[in-house]
């Protein structure tokens, strides 16, 4: 076993799907937590239509967008046979895009749009997050070791 293996925290590609959902379901749950946040003062009407908006935008993102990137990062763990590095659990280029996605966030609190605004779409990329997340969960329960 060379250095670099001898050092590294591997995981079974059953670990990463776990790691994966758990990561899609946080970051989801922070985004509808902020959202949820910010209809604090709204009327109940205002709210449930803006919630309602959130909704929609994220199952449409579900369906048209996230889905395939989830099923595509299951072949990648799949093929991975054995045991891999812990921090595979997303590609290389994911780990580009998590401060690409923080910034984008930043940016849009500071351009002055209405928090209301704001919520629906926070609410639908965090919902989105966490219904897409359920695939990894029910491909980690289907997988579960046999006795």
């Amino acid at each position: 076993m060379s250095k670099d293996r001898k050092h590294t925290p591997a995981v079974s590609p059953r670990v990463l799907i776990f790691v994966a959902g758990m990561v899609w379901v946080s970051v989801g749950a922070v985004l509808l937590w902020r959202a949820v946040a910010w209809l604090a003062g709204e009327t109940r009407l205002a709210c449930g239509l803006l919630l309602g908006a959130g909704v929609v935008l994220a199952l449409l993102m579900h369906h048209l967008v996230l889905l395939r990137i989830v099923d595509r990062n299951l072949s990648r763990l799949h093929a991975a046979g054995e045991k891999r590095c812990f921090f595979s659990f997303f590609p290389w280029k994911s780990y580009l895009l998590i401060p690409v996605m923080i910034a984008a966030g930043f940016l849009l609190r500071r351009t002055g749009l209405p928090r209301p605004c704001l919520a629906v779409l926070y609410a639908g990329m965090g919902l989105a997050l966490i219904l897409s997340s359920v695939r990894y969960v029910r491909v980690f329960l289907r997988e579960r070791p046999r006795r």
